[in-house]
């Protein structure tokens, strides 16, 4: 495959793989942020690098930021057509009677899947949230079997749900570095802050009686370049953040669980944020669903696809820190062969700094490639031939 010759940033410190580096103790773990919190952590999005962490993995109730994984698997119904924005879902009795905060989903009423996604990103709706799981699942338990199997996919091993919506029930528990890997995941559909970036909308606009949505982190409105993710809270978990902000091309994530008081938790997590874009820069190089090469698969219809990034690439750097020369390679797995699906991994793109290898992300075919027919295979054998007797 080619090689392609970039011209980068220096790296300050790099782990080899997004999952690997949240085990890792942060080089800046004793800056003094969130002093109240009872966990936090601060990362880079592109490059999952920790910038803080404090008792990250401790396994707390993360009460509504449960919420990031179910809107993690709406995300993901959408991408891959499962599910579309302008269907409509019909509310069950068991949705309707979800309690705490919700958009007052009535037994039977029917909402578009875009306006109960509004419901859940900017109201937290529980009824919206079991409405949807229903929707793709079948039945919440089936849904959050989907989520605990989307964590396990995910690497988390302090993390387990019973339920969509974050109320309260034993052995229902995640991390401050658990939350911030979810909330990476679900930042990689860049639709998703498109909802969770709105301070406030209508739903049943058209209605007699429209309800007012107004977004439950305030920092959207607050906090310049805060677009998401999502505000948590019971007696037991506290009030709970997890916060994403994006200025001059560099995007980071703010966890912090066990807040006493909503004003300090916007207060420290905007210390954090403030903190991430003082102090760090990153530089692009691939945004998601980039085309970074091609791959030829003889057996395969079509014959030559192109190969996408899974995942926006940078490198994050310290403000001041002089560049230097790096490069890219495109490295294939061996024997992939069609079939192959959408969205399929099919090898990854290397980071190098000389000979080695700083950084991995998974590289991924942009459409479903079937098995050619016995015509095909004929037909390009033949031409193969023509192409050697004119050589």
């Amino acid at each position: 495959m080619k090689k392609l010759s970039i011209l980068l940033v220096v790296l300050m410190f790099f782990s080899m793989t997004p999952q690997t580096i949240f085990g890792e103790e942060s080089k800046d773990s004793g800056v003094g942020l969130a002093k109240k919190a009872r966990s936090a952590i601060l990362i880079e999005r592109d490059t999952g690098e920790v910038l803080f962490k404090k008792n990250a993995d401790e396994e707390l109730p993360p009460a509504s930021m449960t919420k990031i994984m179910t809107l993690l698997l709406i995300m993901e119904a959408l991408d891959n057509g499962a599910l579309s924005l302008d269907e409509k879902v019909r509310a069950s009795e068991y949705a309707a009677s979800m309690g705490g905060s919700q958009i007052f989903l009535e037994a039977g009423e029917e909402m578009t899947v875009e306006d109960l996604l509004k419901g859940i990103a900017v109201a937290s709706g529980n009824d919206a949230s079991v409405a949807l799981a229903e929707k793709i699942a079948g039945s919440e338990e089936m849904f959050v079997k989907k989520m605990n199997e989307k964590a396990k996919e995910l690497g988390l091993k302090n993390t387990k749900f019973q339920n969509t919506t974050g109320l309260p029930e034993s052995d229902h528990y995640s991390t401050a570095n658990d939350m911030a890997v979810m909330a990476r995941e679900l930042l990689k559909y860049e639709n998703i802050t498109k909802y969770t970036g709105i301070y406030e909308d209508y739903l049943r606009k058209d209605s007699d009686d429209p309800f007012w949505l107004v977004n439950t982190n305030k920092l959207v409105r607050f906090y310049d370049g805060v677009d998401g993710l999502k505000t948590g809270y019971t007696s037991e978990a506290k009030y709970c953040l997890t916060a994403t902000a994006e200025k001059n091309g560099m995007r980071v994530i703010a966890v912090v669980m066990g807040e006493e008081t909503p004003k300090t938790r916007n207060a420290e997590v905007s210390q954090m944020l403030d903190y991430a874009f003082s102090q760090y820069e990153t530089k692009k190089l691939f945004e998601r669903n980039e085309v970074v090469d091609q791959l030829r698969l003889t057996k395969g219809e079509p014959e030559q696809v192109d190969i996408y990034t899974s995942e926006p690439i940078s490198i994050l750097i310290k403000k001041g820190q002089e560049m230097d020369g790096f490069s890219t390679e495109t490295k294939i797995d061996n024997n992939v062969k069609a079939p192959l699906k959408r969205g399929d991994k099919i090898g990854m793109l290397l980071v190098k700094d000389g000979e080695e290898t700083i950084y991995k992300s998974p590289l991924v075919v942009g459409v479903s490639v079937d098995k050619a027919s016995l015509w095909s295979l004929w037909k390009r054998n033949l031409m193969d031939q023509v192409l050697k007797i004119k050589q």
